[in-house]
């Protein structure tokens, strides 16, 4: 079980890390990934601040698996002895995969609130063009900002309100799962995360202040949390989740990670027989798309990812499998929650 040894969540937090990783035991020089336009955002702030750490920066353009082998080697050219990522979900998993691969700590300093990947043991990226979710090694720490992450684009926000409500629908299908199949399940981490899902459903209306963010952050944090607590990505992915890694093949234009996953928990919500209204309700508080129109794909592409869900790690039993979803019922799905016309 691979859990954070520290957390610092607040305005202005950013400042406190030369002390923070005194408190975790490292020293030595550190490698410090960030992104193109989260540089000006916070890595350049953060290489000043570490400035006896001998910090050296490097720029990734994407989650890619080249990107990947890019900071391992330059980690090994510097002697780095640990690793800062810096930016949003793409910068952190390059990061957390790199440290993982180079036997390295890593700290995480997300500069928005987009997804969980902030948190998780897990990470995305990007091998001959298909999303690859790999265990990689959860943060020794993290520090987020909310006055850094509450000045990001509105709409990475609501994605990241998106990612937490869906895992009321990603534990769902984990206990179906035990039931049906009798899968292991952790009571533990589905509580954590079902929990922190819950308090993201009741923050929507507060998306876009401070008060808002910061429950979203923590929100974020405890799912990832719960991930590293079951030892995979079980409490937190589902089938809303292999619907949007399905669009993310089929569509021409695919949305945000949580983004997709939102409008997917609707319509796995409602194949449930739960109350698909509420969370429908909730992302469109927070500013998220509801629908496949505000997502900017076509319905056809909604419907089409539905039933390419179950090729989306088909040894992951969730709602779909168990519906047998066929087109007539994916189409009725999808247009009961009004996520198609």
């Amino acid at each position: 079980m691979q859990l954070p040894r520290g957390v610092l969540v607040g305005e202005g937090v950013l400042e406190e890390l030369p002390e923070f990783l005194s408190r975790l035991g490292l020293r030595g020089r550190c490698l410090l990934v960030t992104g193109k336009s989260t540089r000006k955002v916070a890595g350049e702030r953060v290489e000043e601040i570490l400035e006896e750490h001998s910090p050296e920066m490097l720029t990734v353009e994407s989650a890619t698996r080249e990107e990947v082998e890019r900071v391992v080697g330059e980690a090994r050219r510097s002697g780095a002895c640990f690793l800062l990522g810096v930016g949003g979900g793409k910068v952190i998993d390059v990061a957390k995969l790199s440290a993982s691969v180079l036997g390295l700590e890593f700290i995480s300093i997300p500069t928005a609130a987009s997804h969980d990947g902030i948190a998780s043991s897990m990470a995305s990226v990007r091998s001959n063009g298909v999303a690859v979710s790999e265990n990689a090694v959860a943060p020794l720490g993290i520090v987020a900002d909310t006055s850094i992450i509450a000045s990001a684009p509105r709409r990475l926000t609501a994605s990241g309100f998106g990612d937490a409500i869906a895992k009321l629908t990603a534990t769902m299908d984990w206990e179906l799962a035990h039931r049906v199949l009798g899968e292991e399940v952790s009571e533990y981490s589905i509580a954590l995360s079902r929990m922190s899902a819950r308090i993201a459903l009741r923050s929507c209306g507060e998306a876009n202040t401070a008060a808002g963010v910061r429950r979203l952050v923590k929100a974020l944090i405890s799912c990832g949390v719960a991930m590293s607590i079951a030892g995979s990505s079980r409490p937190g992915s589902g089938a809303e989740h292999k619907f949007s890694h399905a669009l993310d093949m089929i569509a021409e234009k695919p949305a945000l990670h949580g983004e997709q996953v939102g409008v997917g928990s609707i319509i796995c919500m409602y194949l449930h027989g739960g109350e698909w209204w509420r969370i429908k309700s909730a992302l469109s508080r927070a500013g998220a798309p509801v629908c496949a129109e505000e997502l900017g794909v076509e319905s056809r592409e909604v419907v089409l990812a539905l039933l390419e869900a179950r090729r989306v790690k088909p040894e992951r039993y969730t709602i779909i499998e168990h519906v047998n979803l066929s087109r007539e019922v994916a189409e009725k799905a999808a247009r009961a929650t009004g996520v198609i016309e």
